[in-house]
């Protein structure tokens, strides 16, 4: 029996996954941080694109607009015209599959950069414990000119019934709508 020697193929663990170009403009007044994209949400090309994934649910609630059954462009001109942008608190890292605890090798995107072009800015949330942890991190000194929010991860991993992670995502409301007290609107 003779061995046949196949070329080494780089394992899934091996692959380098990159995050999606931030969705902002200048009348941003809320910005929304995920870690990485999964799997799902990367073969489609889409933020949040695991059909489980409550993001546009829990989004929808906050910005008064049924996100769900729109398709992915008017999704993320609902939250634009709501003032919300989304970005992700890693640019590239290896990772098998799609939970955040699998990130290794990570680089990550420039928040600071971003915010600098964001005059309007008041809120940064947080989506699930890895962004706030990487997000705080790189925010540093800069993290005192926001108002901070850390929001239970809109991941199906994330098992909290999906009404207490709506309760604390409608946090959100009066900062996206503009209603808080003391906010420009």
């Amino acid at each position: 029996m003779s061995l046949v020697n196949l070329p080494d193929l780089p394992s899934p663990a091996a692959a380098r996954k990159r995050s999606f170009a931030p969705v902002v403009d200048a009348a941003v007044r809320v910005l929304v941080l995920g870690s990485l994209p999964g799997d799902a949400s990367l073969a489609r090309g889409q933020y949040y694109g695991h059909p489980q994934n409550r993001f546009w649910h829990l989004m929808g609630a906050v910005v008064g607009v049924d996100l769900p059954p729109l398709d992915y462009a008017a999704r993320l001109a609902a939250l634009l015209a709501a003032h919300v942008g989304l970005w992700d608190v890693i640019a590239e890292a290896r990772r098998a599959g799609s939970l955040d605890g699998n990130i290794r090798d990570r680089a990550n995107n420039d928040l600071v950069s971003l915010l600098a072009t964001l005059p309007h800015l008041h809120t940064i949330a947080f989506n699930g414990g890895t962004a706030a942890r990487i997000g705080m991190k790189a925010l540093q000194q800069q993290a005192g000119r926001y108002r901070i929010v850390s929001l239970p991860s809109s991941s199906p991993a994330y098992t909290l019934a999906y009404s207490e992670k709506l309760a604390a995502w409608l946090a959100l409301r009066d900062e996206a709508l503009g209603t808080s007290a003391g906010r420009d609107s």
